[in-house]
């Protein structure tokens, strides 16, 4: 590993590191999870390219648990951004094109960054064909009610339309969900030609486009907005309340998690899944990486924010948490109905 990468093996290194290097990049990794090794490699030549401007390190998200909450670290890899003493960004997702882009938007980049940061979206543009790309945009428009397609955050809009839209949906008091195209050229791209709309912000009721700006603007001038995102508000929530009871009525027991059951992709996920094993419990699993609509929705159906989710003859007995709880009392077999 190279020296520029620093390894961080505990809370109180992690909080020196931090102090010491006020703008970088940390990956939060498990040393089970294969794609942490990729993005170490890419750590480790983003950690060359931008030598001066910024300092790398990784850190075993399981030796840290503490710093994890702090950070928000669901599952791995994942990437915090610092500058100048302040966090401006994360990542969750072994995306070398999203964490090469958000590096080159923070911090100045060498010539030998911009050629890598090209290479990479070239890659992901030629390896993505137009059907998968299709199907991509249509699951993350319909992954909730109400989706809006923009440059940051709600919490930290990145352009001034962004803004003025996200102001005017809470003002109408309408719940929607966001997705950050800065993050993910192809999206940003793609979804332009999919819509046939040329700018940002979009935003989608029930899977169809409302507009952008002009257009949210306009109903919320008139006292329309609110109306228009919610007069078919439950079409999307429907469907997939319709695929989660399926799936919940197929076996008895279901932990929807990161991974899989041999390759759990967060730590709160692997714990479970060892639990379940020790009593000898015949369940399925549901990976919700692999699927934002389920992901999100899930959420909604059960009024539990966080993953994993374990149900039990399609009620929901709880997450890490609950379920360890119940192991640690010698409860969790009955409560699952092993006799």
């Amino acid at each position: 590993m190279s020296p520029a990468l620093i390894e961080i093996t505990s809370a109180e290194a992690y909080d020196a590191w931090m102090r010491a290097n006020p703008s970088g990049v940390v990956h939060f990794y498990a040393s089970w999870c294969e794609p942490c090794a990729a993005m170490d490699a890419l750590m480790t030549e983003l950690a060359k390219a931008h030598a001066g401007s910024a300092s790398f390190a990784r850190c075993d998200a399981e030796a840290v648990e503490d710093v994890c909450e702090r950070e928000g670290v669901s599952s791995v890899p994942y990437f915090v951004f610092t500058r100048d003493g302040r966090r401006v960004d994360a990542h969750e997702g072994a995306d070398a094109a999203v964490v090469t882009n958000k590096t080159k938007q923070f911090f100045p980049r060498t010539a030998a960054t911009a050629t890598m940061a090209t290479t990479a979206m070239t890659t992901t543009t030629t390896t993505a064909t137009s059907d998968a790309l299709n199907a991509r945009l249509k699951s993350l428009i319909e992954s909730q009610p109400v989706v809006v397609f923009m440059k940051g955050h709600p919490d930290e809009p990145k352009c001034g339309f962004s803004r003025k839209v996200v102001e005017a949906l809470k003002t109408a008091g309408v719940k929607f969900g966001s997705f950050n195209i800065l993050a993910d050229n192809d999206v940003r791209e793609g979804l332009k030609v999919y819509s046939s709309w040329p700018s940002y912000p979009q935003v989608y009721v029930d899977g169809e486009l409302v507009g952008g700006c002009d257009i949210i603007l306009e109903l919320a001038e008139a006292g329309e907005l609110k109306e228009a995102c919610s007069s078919k508000e439950s079409k999307v929530q429907n469907a997939i309340n319709d695929r989660i009871k399926s799936m919940l009525a197929a076996q008895d027991v279901i932990l929807f998690m990161k991974g899989t059951r041999t390759e759990p992709r967060c730590g709160f996920s692997a714990k479970v899944v060892q639990a379940l094993d020790a009593i000898g419990v015949e369940y399925e699993t549901f990976d919700i990486l692999q699927d934002e609509p389920i992901r999100q929705g899930l959420k909604e159906y059960s009024q539990w924010p966080t993953y994993p989710q374990c149900f039990y003859k399609s009620e929901l007995i709880g997450g890490c948490d609950i379920i360890l709880e119940m192991a640690a009392e010698g409860s969790l077999a009955a409560e699952l109905g092993v006799k």
